[in-house]
């Protein structure tokens, strides 16, 4: 199925509904829209990560000059480069000095379609622009400048908005895919059935609806 289209009606996520753990914000992030540059995209994958008590987590060893967003405020956006040539983005949770972060996975798109494919030249299918977390920074025009970025504030350059579609009730789940550690743990949630999911089938995946 497509991802709804934006309606009229829309509203910046407050800090409080970051300032929460990653595995509560996360499946809670689906169905939102994450705005940059005149694109908008509907967030239909993200993936958890929790800090020190998580061997994946980029802060699992403490912090760094890489990872210093990740132990900043609520509400901020962590985008890291990674294997010399991809951006990945990131939403931090909880209070500051606690490292927890919801990896943007995969994007419905939705408004700017012509910047986006002229960023992923290429690309035959609109559903394979934004079917992953580099792909989807590619499109969306977010590099390492957009680190540290308050989502929150007003006029700020990246935002996560609500436009009142629901995140789906029970959203499909499976382990974290792309890592080498922990990718056990049931912390990958999508959109069922959204054409835009970067792997929908996985070992252990539920089906959700």
């Amino acid at each position: 199925m497509s991802a709804p289209g934006v309606s009229r009606r829309r509203r910046v996520l407050a800090r409080r509904f970051y300032d929460r753990g990653a595995l509560e914000v996360a499946p809670q992030l689906l169905n939102k829209l994450l705005v940059h540059g005149g694109r908008v995209g509907r967030i239909v994958e993200v993936e958890a990560y929790r800090g020190s008590e998580d061997p994946a987590s980029h802060a699992y060893r403490g912090p760094t000059a890489r990872n210093a967003t990740m132990f900043g405020p609520p509400g901020h956006l962590y985008v890291y480069f990674t294997y010399g040539m991809h951006f990945c983005a990131n939403v931090v949770c909880m209070p500051e000095g606690i490292a927890e972060a919801v990896l943007l996975r995969a994007l419905a798109p939705v408004t700017g379609l012509e910047a986006m494919r002229a960023a992923r030249s290429g690309i035959d299918k609109d559903t394979e622009l934004m079917s992953g977390p580099a792909k989807l920074c590619q499109a969306m025009g977010i590099t390492r400048a957009e680190d540290g970025v308050d989502l929150v504030t007003a006029g700020s350059t990246v935002a996560v908005f609500d436009d009142g579609v629901a995140s789906p009730t029970l959203p499909a789940s499976s382990g974290r895919i792309g890592i080498r550690h922990a990718s056990d743990l049931p912390w990958r949630w999508w959109v069922p059935g959204d054409p835009n999911v970067s792997r929908p089938r996985v070992p252990g995946a539920r089906p959700g609806r």
